[in-house]
């Protein structure tokens, strides 16, 4: 069966579109010459949420302005349109790869190309026509690509980042923190270079993890803030040609109530099209997530090896088998995950840096992959940290026999005589029941540094836990 197409035209001719689909003549031309990778902005479709949202915004704002050459019925289908595209009703007709044009000038016409073509269905038209709605003249009114994808960007990383991450770290951060509580009580050995340190408390040593997502949170938001400053209004190169004066101030304010999210134009347009340093920041920030999410996973993995031949002071959920020749193998997946998530996190960030660092001029033309990776981070953390919280941190528990275990075999507890014998005789001590294999205790008394009841009273596991 032959497809039914029709024919769109631009500034280089004629090009045929399926008839089925909104999209136009520049479109479909991105996709014969980018078919490069399948990851497309429909991808969490957070791009296209915010192309319309900004879309949405810029028709009100040249509403508002007295800007847009159509009559009522045809502004009113024109945001009709846009707000379709906000809201995922026409998701199918955003076909574009992230590896296209630097400035994502294909995305925006793919936009422009939809919002027209739908308005024009909606007043009854014929799709190409390009009229009564334009996607240049109208949909696209001062605006260029190079300040709409920027802004774009902006959105849709804010509103991912209040979506996808925010809540879910949170989550985790708040069930680490119950357990930091409720098992303050339970005295284990600490780890110094992956060798035994004097006691610490389990509490303890959770909550050292929930210390590191709150800092990590706190680098998150206050990088967020820089993604407030918008680029649109800036046009071409950052002049504002071609958009009223109040256009780009007046879209800012209507992005931010349709968002709730605050946003405002960027006191420096030249900036927000040539440097996305505000991209840099906030995947730096993603990287100290990240690192904290690794540092936590592997501490609980490790804690939990064995069952019988590791650490073991841990025990974490069974979630599925975890060899396909050994039975009974149960491995710790979820701490697998995250930990991979990190490292795709990492490779992000050296694509954002290095892609930040390559504004020329008046523009950077690497906003797509930027865009990309910094969305990719964020759903990959909120995700990982999420399933982390319910397939595995919900149900840390302590192996109350091998903590006291390790702990009655722990030589570093000699650090509590050091201030009663000195450093010199405790070493000895320690290196006497290491080498002889006894008890700490029993060293101790053979020395004739030491009496019993001053071992006892001075070796206290607990009382190492805190300033003594």
């Amino acid at each position: 069966m032959t497809e039914q197409v029709r024919a769109e035209s631009d500034s280089m001719g004629t090009i045929e579109v399926a008839a089925d689909r909104y999209w136009g003549a520049q479109t479909q031309r991105s996709i014969g010459n980018f078919p490069i990778g399948r990851d497309t902005f429909i991808w969490g479709r957070t791009m296209i949420r915010a192309l319309g949202v900004l879309k949405l915004a810029a028709a009100q704002a040249n509403a508002d302005l007295g800007q847009l050459p159509l009559s009522g019925v045809e502004i009113a289908a024109l945001e009709q349109a846009a707000t379709e595209v906000m809201d995922g009703e026409l998701d199918d007709h955003f076909p574009l790869v992230v590896f296209q044009t630097g400035s994502g000038t294909q995305s925006n016409m793919n936009a422009n190309e939809v919002i027209s073509n739908r308005a024009i269905e909606i007043l009854g038209g014929n799709l190409g026509s390009k009229s009564p709605v334009h996607p240049n003249d109208h949909v696209n009114r001062g605006q260029s690509s190079n300040d709409t994808f920027p802004t774009a960007m902006h959105i849709a990383i804010v509103l991912e980042l209040h979506d996808r991450l925010y809540n879910q770290v949170q989550g985790l951060r708040e069930v680490l923190a119950a357990k930091a509580e409720q098992f303050a009580g339970v005295v284990k050995v600490g780890r110094t270079h992956l060798q035994d340190a004097t006691p610490i408390t389990l509490g303890q040593e959770i909550g050292g993890w929930v210390a590191q997502l709150d800092f990590a949170l706190e680098q998150v938001r206050h990088a967020e803030q820089g993604l407030g400053d918008l680029a649109i209004g800036g046009t071409a190169v950052g002049t504002g040609l071609n958009a009223h004066p109040d256009f780009g101030t007046t879209t800012a304010r209507r992005i931010s109530e349709l968002t709730g999210h605050e946003f405002r134009q960027a006191s420096n347009l030249f900036a927000a099209l040539s440097a996305h340093d505000a991209l840099v920041n906030i995947s730096g920030a993603l990287r100290v997530l990240a690192m904290a999410a690794m540092k936590i996973a592997n501490d609980v993995r490790w804690l939990a090896s064995g069952p019988r031949n590791g650490i073991g002071e841990i025990t974490i959920p069974e979630n599925e088998p975890g060899s396909s020749i050994m039975p009974g193998k149960v491995n710790p997946t979820q701490c697998e995950a995250l930990t991979m998530v990190a490292t795709r996190v990492f490779g992000n960030d050296a694509t954002v840096g290095f892609a930040g660092s390559q504004g020329n001029f008046q523009l950077n033309v690497y906003k797509p992959v930027m865009a990309h990776a910094v969305l990719e981070s964020i759903r990959l953390l909120g995700d990982s940290c999420q399933a982390f919280t319910d397939n595995c941190a919900i149900g840390i528990e302590p192996n109350h026999a091998r903590i006291e275990a390790n702990l009655a075999s722990n030589l570093m507890q000699v650090t509590a005589l050091n201030r009663h014998i000195g450093y010199d005789k405790a070493a000895a001590i320690a290196k006497k029941a290491h080498k002889e294999g006894t008890s700490l205790r029993e060293a101790a008394l053979a020395s004739g540094h030491v009496t019993g009841e001053e071992f006892d009273a001075w070796v206290v596991p607990i009382d190492m836990t805190h300033p003594s």
